[in-house]
């Protein structure tokens, strides 16, 4: 794996079989699929395959949605996506108009003249036969032309800004095709990581402002300047009609911002309200969800998941490890939630025998490189699954020096009995590498701040006299910034000088 490649962190998804379920009942692409069954093995239709007027009404009936005022907007919608997913496939009518034949709906919308003719697309079938992996990839090409339709000018503008010569002046309507696309990848890859750090459950709601604010509002801005607040209050205004669209993909769950919250300004919606504090910061108060709410679904976490797989970011999901080796098991693992962490290494372990499992984990721990302390770590928290019959494993390293300790407190942890006895090096650098692991799963910031590392610092110094004395000789790598950081945490000024002397002593052996 690269190391400068983007990396997320891990999520947690259901079964492809239940992934495909979803998309099949997503309302779009359920509607498709049951207006490609209507057109049947010929329909007339307009341009492009597009309905005539009469058939759109009797589409609109056929979906249930006559009563709806969107009805036929939807049901437009739900035959394209047909026709771009392949669920339909259009036939150019011959010129002279021969071979349009009958078909539902004609004659009903008085001067609209068949172009050719739409009938049930070879996709169709993918829906009933089909794997759950080839439902999902045909769900993705579909969901592609939606999230391009999402990023694309209002068709209204366009019309108003057709230039002299008939071309569409995109300068004049403000429009970056480009840059739209950039700004709802960024925004649903801001809403996978902060759904990913939750612990990559799906479902999690994110307020539409702070969603918004996360890619507009500067990092080291402390507060939005007014230019900023109506940057965001705009961008939520975009958000708000493409999160609309993007909900019967099966995308996301949403709930709209309040409609009594929106003004036309120059004919153009505004928050009427401010937002400002863009986030959590807002008045007690103030309902934060009247400015609308939205959510991956567990569909939308698959499909942002497959998008940054395909544009080269690391996106892993829980289970992706299970065929791996124990050396990329302890390279990845260290980054994952802590609860994750037991769920991965239970399906690596299931599809090991356990002697074999704890030999390659054992293996794979060995070295002197930054990230080994953590990769011992891990083993050591992964071997803990494991019962007797991985003892045999434990007892051959007994007298390695970087194993030899952790093998000891498994055996003594499932009372074994004849674990020879521990050398003072071996307790002293098995020490350190405990604390060095913890130190780099903590990182600077976390560490100052770390009642449960000061506390086992205190124990150590105050259980065993002359601790440093000791500590400073230990061969470990680690040795001199272990015993820094023990001099940051250690609560008594004495100690702690103690440390920083040790650690500068444990430096000069270099």
């Amino acid at each position: 794996m690269s190391g400068d490649r983007p990396t997320m962190p891990p999520v947690r998804l259901p079964s492809d079989a239940e992934l495909a379920r979803d998309a099949l009942s997503a309302p779009l692409f359920a509607r498709a699929a049951r207006l490609a069954r209507w057109a049947g093995e010929g329909t007339p239709v307009g341009e492009g395959g597009e309905l005539l007027a009469g058939q759109l009404r009797t589409a609109t009936g056929l979906l249930g949605l006559e009563d709806d005022e969107d009805g036929r907007t939807f049901a437009a919608e739900a035959w394209q996506l047909a026709l771009d997913t392949g669920l339909v496939e259009f036939t150019e009518a011959p010129e002279d108009g021969a071979g349009a034949g009958t078909g539902a709906g004609v004659g009903e919308a008085g001067g609209d003249a068949p172009a050719g003719t739409a009938r049930v697309g070879e996709e169709l079938g993918t829906l009933t036969s089909g794997s759950p992996q080839d439902v999902l990839e045909l769900w993705l090409g579909g969901l592609e032309t939606v999230l391009a339709d999402a990023a694309a000018p209002d068709l209204g503008d366009l019309v108003d800004q057709l230039s002299d010569t008939g071309d569409i002046d995109l300068d004049a309507i403000d429009w970056n095709p480009e840059e739209e696309a950039d700004f709802l990848d960024g925004i649903l890859g801001n809403l996978y990581l902060l759904t990913a750090i939750d612990e990559g459950e799906a479902g999690r709601s994110v307020p539409l402002p702070a969603l918004a604010a996360s890619l507009i509002v500067p990092d080291d801005m402390d507060e939005p300047t007014d230019d900023v607040l109506e940057e965001v209050s705009d961008a939520m205004m975009r958000l708000d009609d493409q999160f609309r669209m993007l909900e019967p993909t099966g995308l996301v769950r949403y709930q709209p911002v309040d409609e009594s919250l929106i003004e036309e300004v120059d004919g153009e919606g505004h928050i009427r309200e401010s937002v400002d504090g863009v986030a959590s910061d807002l008045p007690e108060e103030e309902d934060v969800t009247r400015y609308g709410m939205v959510a991956l679904t567990p569909l939308g976490l698959y499909a942002v998941r497959a998008r940054m797989l395909d544009a080269g970011i690391d996106a892993p999901a829980v289970g992706d490890l299970a065929d791996a080796d124990a050396d990329a098991l302890l390279a990845a693992l260290p980054g994952h939630p802590e609860g994750m962490v037991r769920t991965e290494t239970e399906l690596w372990l299931a599809g090991r025998a356990p002697l074999d499992a704890a030999r390659d984990l054992l293996a794979a721990a060995r070295g002197t490189d930054e990230s080994a302390p953590r990769r011992r770590l891990v083993c050591q928290q992964t071997l803990s699954l494991l019962g007797a019959e991985a003892e045999p494993a434990l007892r051959e390293v007994l007298d390695d020096p970087q194993l030899g300790g952790l093998a000891r407190v498994w055996l003594a942890e499932r009372g074994a009995t004849d674990i020879p006895e521990p050398g003072e090096a071996m307790v002293f650098w098995l020490t350190i590498d405990t604390i060095a692991a913890q130190l780099a799963a903590q990182g600077d910031d976390a560490v100052a701040s770390s009642e449960e590392l000061r506390g086992l610092v205190v124990g150590l110094v105050g259980g065993h006299s002359g601790f440093f004395d000791a500590a400073w000789k230990v061969d470990h790598p680690a040795t001199a910034e272990v015993l820094e950081a023990m001099g940051r945490l250690h609560p008594d000024k004495k100690v702690a000088k103690e440390a920083r002397k040790a650690a500068f002593k444990a430096r000069s052996r270099r």
